[in-house]
């Protein structure tokens, strides 16, 4: 029978935090209240700008961020983005990947050209530099957990599928 060698093997031990981490990362614990809100979380903009000479590339959208805000030194983010009945978020592309999985209502997503209706857990994977955006054309929010790479590029908003 053949030996394995732990000694190289990687730990699961406590490492003391290295300098280079960005103050102290703390166990927590955001409870759910009820209506897709958590407490010690706020509801934000969507994005802080318009986006583009005054022009809204965005509508009817609120985010909140469960994890990438509070001093995490995790390598993703977690935030709950709800869009309201006929809003959307702005058609754009950038060089990180994203999943998507939806938890309260329905709504569609555009990846590339191609448009899919995403209702309860179904979970959507958006490749870097593909052009999307999503939608809520029905009568209830449209809930969904997004999760990104906490260092990411900015998106690049873009008028058309072609861009």
């Amino acid at each position: 029978m053949k030996r394995t060698n732990y000694k190289n093997a990687p730990s699961c031990d406590w490492r003391a935090p290295s300098k280079e981490m960005p103050g102290e990362n703390k166990d927590r614990i955001f409870k759910y209240k009820g209506n897709f809100r958590w407490s010690g979380v706020k509801t934000e903009k969507y994005k802080q700008k318009d986006g583009g000479q005054g022009n809204k590339n965005w509508s009817a959208i609120a985010r909140n961020v469960l994890i990438g805000n509070h001093g995490e030194t995790s390598k993703f983010h977690l935030r709950y983005f709800e869009i309201a009945p006929s809003g959307y978020s702005s058609l754009e592309r950038h060089r990180h990947e994203h999943v998507v999985v939806c938890i309260r209502g329905k709504g569609k997503v555009l990846i590339g050209e191609k448009s899919h209706t995403i209702g309860y857990l179904d979970t959507v994977y958006i490749a870097p530099n593909t052009v999307h955006q999503l939608t809520n054309p029905y009568n209830e929010p449209f809930g969904f957990f997004c999760i990104v790479n906490a260092k990411r590029d900015k998106p690049k908003t873009v008028i058309s599928v072609s861009d």
